[in-house]
């Protein structure tokens, strides 16, 4: 039996390959004997290597154009690139597949129809294969466009979709009030499965002398283009040469480091040594990371962790190393929300030295709370078995598939 994740799992971002194994894992673990394998929406193969990258001066440009000439530009992009090439890479890597899920990530957002264009190409070709769907442990945010609205309602009405779930309440509320109306089941929430990282990945090496922050670094850049409420990011070149100075001052050893996006690695690339001279300690710049298992090694031998990057996050709270977020997105937010943290993520035009300092100490003093971590990495893996029983289920009963297809973009 195979089932097909359909992610992002070989983005550049390490986070979204993180997410997308321990799903594969954990569902393989669910259903024994199965094969569990994904699909990149983007016709990645593999993650990618460390060398230059064209991904910023790509976002760089898009920033600088205007709103409507800039999605006409990505529209029409788009609309080649997945008529000749990733439905053929759908079509194959499906073939033979009994069920198909998509998730988890942040999957159903509508940047200049990104991910709208890329998921009706692939669940067109999960319709015409006849099988079965579940939506899993996807974030979804409140903006879609009319155009990115009528793709995905489009695409989800056209499979057999076995059940719907996404990562956190705001989620949810984004799933219901633009899918309900279209005919959609309302979403049911599920933990993201990188909380699963501490079960499928072994725990780092601890350094041997001081205690290591993980200062996780983010580009401007990023954070204006991908998030639906950026704020925060004013100012950044200064905050973490703060940041780095004031763990330095609180005993950390700081490890600078990113999630392995390749505007983020240009940006620790330009400013790293600034900062560490600015620290006057013990700061390091981090090698970049292959792929998800040396993020994790790295993360999980920390003993605290700063970050815009939610999955750095995720993963650092699996592990039970308590983490301070840089609020950038309502994602963010969200996760901290559900893990019982509220208290420990702010956006960094509100995290002056002072404010900083102190929160550094409460979060090293009060760790984790082990007992509430135990119980959400629990229903994690229950949400993964329930998704996976009834998807075998509904592949089991090889109902007819719909007829109906989703409603084609125009040019």
């Amino acid at each position: 039996m195979k089932i097909a994740l359909l992610n992002v799992k070989y983005s550049p971002n390490l986070g979204d390959g993180l997410l997308s194994e321990c799903l594969e894992r954990e569902l393989g673990h669910a259903l024994p004997g199965a094969k569990v394998f994904s699909i990149d929406l983007a016709g990645r193969t593999a993650y990618p290597g460390l060398g230059p990258s064209r991904r910023g001066q790509a976002i760089a440009v898009l920033e600088a154009l205007p709103l409507w000439l800039r999605q006409r530009l990505a529209r029409l992009v788009l609309a080649t690139l997945v008529r000749l090439r990733l439905r053929r890479h759908a079509r194959s890597a499906l073939e033979g597949c009994s069920a198909a899920v998509l998730g988890g990530g942040n999957l159903l957002t509508d940047a200049d129809l990104n991910f709208p264009m890329k998921i009706a190409g692939a669940l067109a070709e999960v319709r015409a294969k006849g099988i079965p769907l579940a939506v899993h442990a996807v974030g979804a945010s409140r903006n879609w466009s009319p155009a990115g609205r009528r793709l995905f309602a489009g695409a989800l009405r056209s499979v057999r979709l076995t059940t719907a779930a996404v990562r956190d309440e705001r989620s949810r509320l984004a799933w219901d009030s633009q899918l309900e109306p279209a005919g959609l089941p309302p979403a049911g929430l599920v933990g993201d499965p990188g909380l699963l990282a501490s079960l499928h990945f072994a725990r780092g090496p601890l350094p041997e002398d001081a205690p290591r922050a993980g200062l996780c670094i983010t580009a401007p850049m990023a954070l204006r283009y991908h998030s639906d409420d950026a704020h925060g990011d004013d100012d950044l070149d200064e905050w973490y040469a703060m940041a780095a100075r004031t763990l330095v001052q609180q005993g950390y050893a700081v490890a600078l480091f990113t999630n392995g996006s390749p505007e983020d690695r240009a940006y620790l690339a330009r400013l790293g040594p600034q900062w560490i001279r600015a620290a006057k300690g013990p700061v390091t710049i981090t090698n970049p990371f292959a792929n998800p298992a040396e993020l994790t090694a790295f993360i999980s031998g920390c003993a605290m962790i700063v970050a815009h990057r939610m999955h750095a996050c995720i993963a650092a709270h699996s592990f039970a190393i308590p983490t301070i977020g840089l609020a950038w997105d309502i994602k963010l937010d969200s996760f901290f929300e559900l893990a019982g943290r509220a208290d420990f993520i702010a956006a960094t035009a509100d995290l002056p030295e002072p404010r900083l300092r102190e929160l550094i100490r409460r979060a090293g003093d009060e760790g984790v709370d082990l007992a509430a971590l135990e119980r959400l990495i629990a229903s994690t893996r229950a949400d993964v078995s329930t998704m996976g029983r009834r998807l075998m289920a509904a592949a089991a009963a090889a109902s007819p598939p719909r007829t109906s297809l989703p409603e084609p973009l125009p040019a």
